[in-house]
């Protein structure tokens, strides 16, 4: 609920914008409910005059023309007449662009329910898939079918915490740091961004909300636990004293996991403050710090996965169970004089333990009532120790992120106006070890495979201007230019004869990118139950340094050829929000890729787990829609699809085997992405007498078949999931207590074997240049984890004052 603190001087107009804001109902893509306590700020007698146009109640939009602007913590939303501040107009670029496709997930859709990882968020936003990574938390966020191919991690999108970057400057995000429990939003924002966000944004942007210190007005301490050892104890703390608010959360996650070998512990601190020092002065600090220890199990085949989904029976390689992976290790930590010994993930002691710190610290300050000038500074350290297979990654990457931007309201010509103009400048140094794993257990290390030096640096300018052109039709005009240098040295080391005599091969690249991205947007509210949107934008996103040394086979060697990946896109959609009860929104979209980066896996005894290579050409189509209808007092309906059809249509694959055979791929689908995604649910809630406060829903998560190789010969299977929940919600008279929460879950109710993740894998072919089959390919490892069986997950927040 949108409370207003009303101080001297507040004007009529500023007043009914809220209370237009507070009555609407939640809906990604249209109008927000939970918005963060805005102040309403008296006029000041030094300040300049502000724009003098009356704000216009909007119609429900997913570009963001449809709601006022979410205010950060510190920023007043409005000037007293009503007219959007520019300090929330920048917040407004981080969270939903005029003319972008946007989603908007509010905390109410998700805080009477288990939320173990992201992935259980994210599902109520069309357009997004998600797929289990290498962890309990890493989970592959895509966008429109963006990342789908990928095998860990995330890419081809740009992550935000409250506006703080926390995609490294290669263009890597991990979703282990997101503990869902802290955030009070998450911004969805899809299509080509990279005007606005710079490289990577191929597929969009998240942007993760902390709760504002003031709507948590003191602790909040919740427990969550259930089936497989799952437990995760949280605390929430929050105040707005004076001219400071902060807000501070931690968490410790920890479960046995339903997979052999999968056990996992991680921490999680997020720390959000912001002093308002002056009334033209804002100083914010944030603070992530995430410690991740897990065990990992080994990728399966497709036929591994239907024998033994669950990996039981996997203690050790000689007495293993059908189904269970294995990785083939030297006895001597460095070839294959002493002989080899196959084990399996447990006997080997396969993991990760990792630590994330990020610290940020932001600047802004008001040279007058309408133009804000910004500045950021992100230090963010990823350390690494990943005995993940036949070898182990090690490695520590700091990374230094600078930006400033100044944004303006004002007018041209008449016409009311938000003009933004930026400067940024990123780099990540790193040297990174490749170690051989070996007998022994708890992922003892051998001999030095090989040493990665990496040096990725961008920088460039943006710029964007949105202008309304009456007062019913809004255009958008924006361009980023964006220079990126990837230096690195590979070494890669063999070792011969019983002692190991050591011979090293250097492998070097020195490549530098230049990218433009320009964009165009056009939102026309036809009345207050429609509202159209156009946009035709761009992306870019180049390889990561350790792409450029990785060979199909999974072996070192020179991929330095890789090419940076662009697109152009086009999105068409409306909104429709014919009553209080009803909202519609549906994009339909088209987007023409260029040399996309596209990722397989590798043989599972390989040192290097993926290979990457670019597709010439290629299209991305599809379809979402976002459905919330109220349809009987007490009883809500809510609803996510995409549809996407995805295609190669200029691309000719060479494999080897003795000779060089050539097959064209034009037409095939690109593998990895789910033609038919769908979440939804029916569900009920008591809002008055002594039942008031309880409730439940029934939930559907569909995701449809797709292939797994370029040559589209092995589909990963479908699957639909039912999920039952049931959640009371009290207020308590107490001094101490303000509030009580509980849920009970059923996850999979009907206790279905599915496969939550399928990396795409490599095509092979016999002696005489003929493609392998399904059948043999269904026997390649290094793709498949299952998801979880049927679980049972209960929890409790108390709120103290």
């Amino acid at each position: 609920m949108l409370r207003c603190h009303a101080r001297r001087g507040v004007s009529a107009v500023a007043v009914q914008a809220a209370l237009l804001a507070s009555s609407s109902g939640v809906f990604a893509q249209s109008t927000n409910t939970e918005l963060p306590a805005v102040t309403v700020e008296a006029p000041q007698t030094a300040r300049a005059k502000p724009v003098t146009r009356p704000a216009r109640p909007r119609a429900a939009s997913a570009g963001r023309a449809a709601r006022p602007v979410a205010p950060s913590a510190s920023v007043s939303a409005s000037t007293p007449n009503g007219a959007v501040t520019a300090g929330a107009a920048r917040d407004g670029l981080n969270q939903a662009p005029t003319g972008q496709t946007e989603t908007t997930i509010y905390r109410s859709q998700f805080d009477n329910r288990p939320a173990v990882t992201v992935a259980d968020v994210l599902r109520e936003s069309p357009g997004i898939s998600v797929k289990q990574g290498n962890g309990p938390r890493d989970i592959g966020i895509s966008i429109r079918g963006s990342n789908a191919r990928n095998g860990f991690g995330i890419r081809n999108l740009v992550i935000f915490d409250d506006g703080f970057p926390v995609t490294q400057p290669d263009g890597l995000s991990r979703s282990d740091l997101i503990d869902p429990r802290a955030y009070s939003a998450i911004d969805v924002i899809r299509g080509p961004s990279s005007a606005l966000y710079g490289n990577y944004a191929t597929g969009g942007a998240l942007n993760f909300r902390t709760r504002p210190g003031d709507t948590i007005d003191g602790v909040e301490y919740g427990v969550d636990g259930g089936s497989y050892g799952y437990l995760n104890n949280y605390l929430a703390a929050g105040k707005k004293v004076g001219n400071f608010e902060g807000s501070l959360f931690a968490s410790d996650t920890r479960g046995d996991g339903y997979i052999g070998n999968s056990w996992f512990n991680t921490r999680t601190v997020n720390f959000l403050g912001t002093l308002k020092a002056t009334p033209d002065d804002r100083f914010t600090v944030k603070i992530i710090n995430n410690d991740l220890s897990t065990r990992l199990p080994i990728r399966q085949s497709l036929n591994q996965y239907y024998q033994n989904p669950f990996q039981q029976g996997c203690a050790t390689g000689v007495s293993a169970a059908a189904g269970c992976g294995t990785v083939t290790l030297f006895n001597n930590g460095f070839n294959a004089t002493a002989g080899t010994d196959k084990e399996t993930a447990v006997q080997a002691g396969l993991g990760r333990n990792d630590r994330r710190t990020i610290v940020g610290g932001r600047w802004e300050h008001d040279f007058d009532n309408t133009t804000t000038w910004r500045n950021q500074f992100v230090f963010d350290d990823r350390n690494i120790n990943q005995p993940t297979g036949t070898t182990s990654a090690i490695g520590d990457f700091p990374s230094y992120n600078f930006m400033s931007d100044v944004t303006k309201r004002g007018e041209i010509l008449g016409l009311e106006s938000t003009t933004f103009f930026g400067a940024f400048y990123n780099t990540l140094t790193a040297s990174s070890d490749t170690r051989n794993v070996m007998p022994g257990g708890n992922a003892t290390l051998g001999s030095l495979s090989s040493n990665l030096y990496s040096q990725t640096t961008n920088y460039g300018v943006r710029a964007r201007e949105e202008l309304k052109l009456t007062t019913s039709l809004t255009a958008v005009a924006g361009i980023g230019w964006e220079t990126t240098v990837l230096k690195g040295i590979n070494t890669a080391y063999a070792y011969a004869g019983p002692t190991g005599t050591t011979t090293t091969t250097l492998t070097t690249a020195d490549r530098q990118f230049q990218n433009t991205a320009p964009e165009l947007a056009l939102l026309y509210t036809v009345n207050n139950e429609w509202v159209l949107r156009g946009r035709v934008a761009t992306g870019y996103g180049t390889p990561q340094v350790s792409n450029l040394f990785v060979l199909p086979s999974g072996l070192s060697g020179n991929n330095t050829q890789l090419q940076a990946q662009k697109n152009l896109g086009y999105d068409l959609g409306f909104d429709w929000t014919p009553n209080n009860t009803l909202k519609v929104s549906a994009t339909g979209f088209y987007e023409f890729f260029r040399d996309e980066l596209v990722s397989q896996a590798t043989p599972v005894n390989s040192p290097n787990t993926s290979y990457t290579f670019n597709a010439p050409r290629s299209e991305h189509r599809g379809i979402e829609l976002a459905a919330d209808w109220k349809f009987y007092p007490g009883w809500r309906f809510m609803a996510a699809y995409t549809y996407l059809d995805e295609v190669y249509t200029e691309y000719v694959e060479n494999i080897t085997n003795g000779a060089v055979f050539s097959f064209n791929r034009a037409g095939n689908k690109i593998p990895g992405i789910s033609p038919n995604e769908l979440t939804a649910r029916v569900g009920y809630d008591e809002f008055a007498g002594p039942l008031a406060g309880l409730g439940g829903f029934v939930e559907v998560q569909w995701k449809d078949s797709f292939y797994m190789d370029n040559a589209n010969l092995l589909k990963a299977p479908g699957y639909e999931l039912v999920n039952l929940n049931v959640h009371y919600k009290t207020d308590l008279v107490s001094d101490t207590f303000r509030s009580l929460n509980l849920f009970l879950e059923v996850r999979n109710v009907f206790d279905r074997t599915y496969v939550a993740s399928a990396n795409n894998i490599a095509n092979t072919v016999t002696a005489a240049g003929l493609q392998n089959p399904a059948s043999v390919l269904a026997n390649t490892t290094g793709s498949i984890y299952a998801g979880s069986p049927r679980l049972f997950v209960a929890g409790m927040k108390v709120a103290f004052r």
